[in-house]
């Protein structure tokens, strides 16, 4: 196996050389790093990643706590930011867990932080989770994907609230006065956010505001409250007549619902979702839905995380706009 001296030897130059090449700084010349490049990759040379962190006292390693069900967003966001690391030149060391109680997060916090990682990345669901962590002695950055701007850590997200304002006012604009949503789980940052800017979209158009109904994020909840609310006849033309869901899953478990009863959208109810999850566009019918950019989301986690690992000032929290995607689950209510 080839080792710095090998390499050092067959581009004519000093180990010191190869060393500032590995280490990324700026003080070779081109001309130099390039034979040393040409060197790395004839030889196969792997450096070791316990020799680099002894001489820069950097791992080039972060902690990625995740928690909660594998859900699409979480999932997608979560590969976006493995992908962005590598390319950076950092490996990532995941720490998941189903539950956000307080021991699971000490538990987490102190393996991620005993592999001596620069940072701790959460890609997260409860609120429970910030408290866990609020009393922790954390030594090292914490970057967030959340959207409530709660202090403490550097926040980077899609914009729950504005996009559930805008599929709301999709619905407004299309003649539906009396408008449901079904939410996610009590205690869950989007869910909150979604249902909070469903809430200030009808009251700014002076519409009714109902009791939300409060679902799982899977597909059986939403079917479960579909079916309820058409037993109770609070679907249709004499009662509410479009439905704001939380997430795709559940939207497509009242999709299932309105079949089961005979009904359809938009023709009965017109339904918007949120996610845009890959099935959302074959839905029956296709689901009119908020768009999330995930790839994008985990890119931007990197670059923030790489800002504050250079010393650079932080940004302020970027919390970005989702997308409208209009499909055939949305209409004007019928008369």
């Amino acid at each position: 196996m080839a080792n710095i001296t090998d390499v050092a030897k067959l581009a004519g130059v000093s180990h010191q050389t190869v060393s500032r090449v590995l280490n990324d700084e700026g003080t070779v010349r081109p001309a130099t790093r390039a034979r040393v490049d040409a060197a790395i990759r004839e030889l196969n040379y792997r450096p070791s990643a316990a020799a680099r962190a002894l001489v820069t006292r950097k791992t080039r390693m972060v902690g990625l706590i995740t928690t909660g069900a594998p859900l699409y967003g979480p999932a997608s966001t979560t590969l976006a930011f493995n992908e962005a690391a590598r390319a950076a030149g950092y490996r990532v060391s995941i720490a998941s867990m189903a539950s956000a109680d307080r021991a699971a997060m000490v538990s987490a916090v102190d393996v991620l932080l005993g592999q001596d990682v620069e940072a701790l990345v959460l890609i997260v669901s409860d609120y429970a989770v910030f408290d866990a962590l609020s009393g922790l002695d954390v030594t090292v950055p914490l970057v967030a994907a959340e959207s409530s701007g709660r202090a403490g850590f550097h926040s980077v997200s899609i914009d729950q609230y504005s996009g559930a304002r805008t599929a709301v006012r999709h619905l407004i604009d299309l003649g539906h006065r009396e408008i449901l949503h079904i939410a996610g789980p009590t205690g869950s940052v989007d869910a909150a956010e979604r249902e909070r800017g469903w809430r200030d979209e009808l009251e700014l158009a002076k519409l009714p505001v109902q009791r939300p109904f409060v679902g799982t994020w899977f597909p059986e909840s939403g079917y479960t409250i579909g079916t309820d609310l058409i037993r109770r006849r609070a679907l249709g033309a004499s009662a509410a007549t479009a439905i704001f869901s939380g997430n795709d899953q559940m939207a497509l478990g009242v999709l299932h619902a309105l079949t089961d009863a005979g009904l359809a959208a938009p023709d009965d109810v017109s339904i918007v979702g949120f996610d845009d999850i890959p099935e959302a566009a074959h839905f029956p019918p296709p689901l009119s839905t908020v768009r999330q950019d995930f790839t994008d989301l985990g890119a931007r986690m990197m670059e923030t995380l790489l800002s504050v690992l250079d010393g650079r000032p932080a940004v302020a929290a970027e919390h970005k706009a989702p997308e409208l995607v209009v499909r055939a689950s949305t209409a004007p209510p019928r008369s």
